[in-house]
């Protein structure tokens, strides 16, 4: 997939953005010393050409009952392409896995998992990810503290 080619305007949006999804197009102009109409154009040009995927609410998970996250590492039985693309389909259909990456080493998926407490993880160990096809292994690390979540991305420089 190409690269698309950003400039410093376009970095900059995204910057603001990454700090302040809920920015008004005037204040971001006002940060970016940039009149509105151009700000907009520049915001939407990269929501549609998919650079900014779309924007959420950073949720305390604590503080809506979810007090667990799991990160979990899956191997596939029997290597090959399309048992990978099941198991990785049968992963997408389980809400409580917030992300999922396939990586290369001993595993083959990683993923983040967050529910309420050690029961509720053991109900859906049990009755959703070891019934995921071409499930070989599961291994669960129970994380204690969280360091940081969802920061912002380092962007690159634009080209000169």
């Amino acid at each position: 997939m190409p690269k698309p080619s950003l400039d410093d305007v376009d970095l900059k949006i995204l910057s603001a953005l990454q700090n302040d999804g809920r920015l008004s197009n005037i204040d971001l102009a006002g940060q970016l010393n940039l009149s509105a109409s151009p700000c907009l154009r520049r915001t939407k040009i990269l929501e549609a050409n998919g650079v900014i995927r779309g924007y959420r609410a950073e949720i305390d998970r604590s503080k809506v009952g979810l007090g667990l996250t799991v990160l979990v590492s899956l191997k596939v039985r029997e290597h090959s392409r399309e048992n990978a693309e099941q198991l990785g389909k049968g992963l997408l259909q389980i809400p409580e896995v917030v992300s999922c990456h396939m990586v290369s080493g001993e595993a083959d998926f990683f993923a983040e998992v967050v529910v309420a407490d050690l029961a509720a993880y053991e109900r859906l160990l049990m009755e959703k990810i070891l019934t995921l096809p071409m499930v070989s292994d599961v291994r669960s690390n129970f994380v204690l503290r969280s360091i940081k979540n969802d920061g912002p991305l380092k962007l690159p420089s634009a080209p000169k």
